[in-house]
């Protein structure tokens, strides 16, 4: 069978892996629509590409725009093939030995995956995700548990978004630890543009994945689309800071469909970008109050971390040099010998205890 392209002629690919790619690269063909033609074909790509026009309206819920698609093939697969190759990406499906299985977990599993690096995340994966529009508390914890988790080994999954995206990539890497960018268009495009330094530095060790074709715009289908595959690669979902209709939110629901572990950071009551974690806690996610919550949740542990004051940072030391000898503080205390505002001294105690520097009593007040 040969395809049609305005005035080139292309032949039906035989390998399941360009069918795939083939297949992937239709306009009006989509997750949904790939699940149907394999309700209906099984495995055999190479049926549902060559079927006529009255046997795809038997298929449920293919539209005529869709049917004409599948029928015409406008699709160029070898310039695809040409140009992966020549910008240094890969391609995989479900038949790779690199194929994360747990995407197989998904109602509609991806087709295809455009890789750009050298490794993919393992079942030690994590999601850390969150506003783009967060504050200097969002972002420090996005950093930290990053560092934390891929210091132990995980995988930390996010998507190279503004914000707490941002953070968690910088965290893992700060460490030398590996972490995954899931886009939300062609993996030849950089979104938004200042992450390209910090793209380069996630392929040197980790992955950038894609479902979409070359150059594909993101649009309001995208990112929903990629973040089910964000849900879909990890254990557990961390979310820190988002509001309740936060792009957040739809991978917590993806995460809770496929009985993924999801936790959320709470926040200032009065904040917009704390509603949604808010909500979440409240619907069942588990409150992340330190990282042993997380560590708990996951089942990880850690080992006692014997840190003396010159290996602290110094923004530390002199928070921690008020701890000496067993001495007590809560918030207006430490503000009291720290000669310093109420609000930075209860910003260290939640910093500190959050970093396993100080722990909380049942009093409320902290000590070493």
């Amino acid at each position: 069978m040969l395809i049609g392209l305005g005035h080139a002629v292309l032949p039906l690919p035989q390998d399941f892996r360009t069918q795939c790619l083939l297949l992937n690269g239709l306009s009006q063909v989509g997750p949904v629509t790939v699940r149907r033609l394999r309700e209906t074909f099984g495995n055999d790509l190479s049926a549902a590409l060559s079927a006529s026009a009255n046997e795809l309206r038997k298929v449920k819920g293919l539209t005529e725009p869709t049917i004409r698609s599948l029928q015409e093939k406008n699709f160029d697969w070898v310039k695809e093939l040409s140009e992966v190759e020549k910008q240094g990406f890969k391609i995989i499906d479900e038949t790779s030995a690199e194929w994360p299985q747990s995407l197989q977990q998904l109602w509609d599993p991806p087709l295809v995956l455009y890789v750009d690096g050298h490794a993919l995340p393992n079942e030690k994966s994590v999601a850390i995700i969150g506003s783009r529009h967060c504050s200097p508390y969002g972002t420090y914890l996005a950093h930290h548990f990053a560092q934390e988790l891929a210091k132990l080994g995980w995988w930390i999954v996010s998507g190279m978004a503004r914000g707490i995206d941002f953070a968690a990539h910088e965290g893992a890497l700060s460490v030398g630890g590996k972490t995954a960018a899931i886009l939300g268009h062609g993996i030849n495009l950089t979104y938004p543009p200042e992450a390209l330094t910090l793209r380069k530095k996630i392929a040197e060790s980790g992955c950038i994945l894609a479902e979409f074709p070359l150059g594909r715009p993101a649009d309001r289908q995208s990112f929903p689309q990629r973040n089910r595959l964000v849900a879909g690669l990890v254990k557990a979902v961390i979310i820190i800071e988002t509001d309740v209709d936060g792009g957040s939110m739809i991978t917590a629901r993806f995460a809770g469909d496929l009985g993924k572990i999801l936790l959320a950071v709470p926040g200032r009551i009065d904040s917009p970008t704390s509603r949604g974690c808010h909500q979440l806690i409240r619907d069942g996610a588990t409150l992340v109050g330190s990282l042993d919550d997380i560590l708990s949740e996951i089942g990880e542990q850690r080992g006692q971390l014997q840190i003396s004051f010159e290996q602290m940072d110094p923004k530390d030391s002199h928070w921690l040099k008020h701890f000496k000898g067993g001495t007590i503080h809560d918030a207006e205390s430490l503000s009291v010998v720290a000669n310093c505002p109420l609000a930075d001294a209860a910003s260290a105690l939640t910093l500190l205890e959050i970093q396993g520097k100080l722990q909380r009593r049942s009093d409320g007040r902290h000590e070493r």
